[in-house]
């Protein structure tokens, strides 16, 4: 049996659930072209990131098992067949075999939670509706899916925590800091974000709404399918990103800088009539050494905007 018969395997459930060998390679906190190899066949997996393998996909182990045993030496088998043997011992011997996973603690609202140490937590859609959680440390925890509403949370720490599918609604995030964190169709919407820090991420179908970013740091981010309607960039220093798939219509952009950015299919015009001060606005834009496709080129160009130092892809 190849490798490329656990790619296969990894392939075909990973479609099934209807997950993007991206949004794989974020969960395992690994690239996107790792995945790629293993299900090209020209690598295969360790045991322990089978292991996570099996549990992000919801599938036993021993789906890849069986397959593992021209890959590795015969004692590694041994190992996960003790493994397994031993977990089922165990499970027999407390009799929980059907009992179902219970969700506790699901509702953090209105709880007092300043400074707390909740780093690499498992909380995932879970609740924080107005909840002070100023300068708690989320770090590394996985938030799947939580909420967080009309809370504090000042100078939170959620470096590298799983936020896909969360909403941050009507916060204060001041001074919060998302450093290599996991967005994924994360949603900030009328939230105080001045001084918040997004330090090499990814921004996956984000979206920032109606939400003050003036002071926001961007630093070393990728922008892909993100939407920026009804915000307020006014200012904003957002040289060298790279945008794709953007919406910025709609948004206050007055002397934003998008010096040296790359920029595809990326739409600054507002979804309806081009009014005479959000023409006079877009003209304010500095896109010196940038590089755009040329839609986006074109669309620019035809307000009026100043795009003699840019270079066409």
């Amino acid at each position: 049996m190849k490798a490329n018969k656990i790619g296969n395997k990894i392939a075909k459930v990973r479609k099934e659930q209807n997950m993007s060998q991206a949004q794989l390679a974020q969960l395992l906190f690994i690239s996107p072209q790792a995945v790629g190899k293993w299900e090209r066949g020209e690598s295969f997996p360790d045991i322990a990131t089978l292991d996570r393998l099996a549990e992000i996909l919801n599938v036993d182990l021993n789906y890849f098992s069986e397959n593992l045993q021209t890959l590795e030496n015969a004692s590694t088998s041994k190992v996960i067949n003790a493994t397994k043997e031993q977990e089922q011992k165990e499970s027999k011997e407390v009799d929980t075999s059907d009992r179902p996973e219970r969700p506790l603690l699901i509702n953090f609202s209105g709880s007092a939670l300043a400074k707390t140490d909740l780093a690499g937590v498992r909380l995932a859609n879970r609740k924080f509706v107005g909840s002070d959680l100023r300068d708690s440390d989320f770090s590394n925890a996985d938030l799947t899916g939580s909420l967080f509403k009309g809370s504090d949370v000042r100078e939170a720490n959620f470096t590298r925590a799983n936020l896909t599918d969360c909403t941050f609604s009507a916060l204060d995030l001041s001074n919060a800091s998302f450093i290599k964190a996991t967005l994924v169709r994360t949603e900030f919407s009328a939230s105080e974000l001045g001084g918040v820090k997004f330090m090499d991420a990814e921004l996956v179908d984000v979206k920032l709404v109606r939400a003050d970013l003036r002071k926001t740091v961007f630093v070393d981010c990728i922008f892909n399918g993100v939407d920026f309607k009804y915000s307020d960039l006014s200012g904003l220093c957002l040289d060298g990103h790279i945008f794709m798939d953007v919406n910025f219509s709609n948004a206050a952009l007055n002397n934003v800088s998008f010096k040296g950015a790359v920029f595809r299919n990326v739409s600054f015009r507002p979804a309806f009539a081009l009014t005479n001060r959000y023409y006079k606005t877009l003209q304010t834009i500095c896109f010196d050494g940038a590089v755009m496709d040329k839609l986006t080129y074109a669309a620019l160009k035809g307000v009026g905007v100043d795009l003699s130092k840019v270079t066409t892809i």
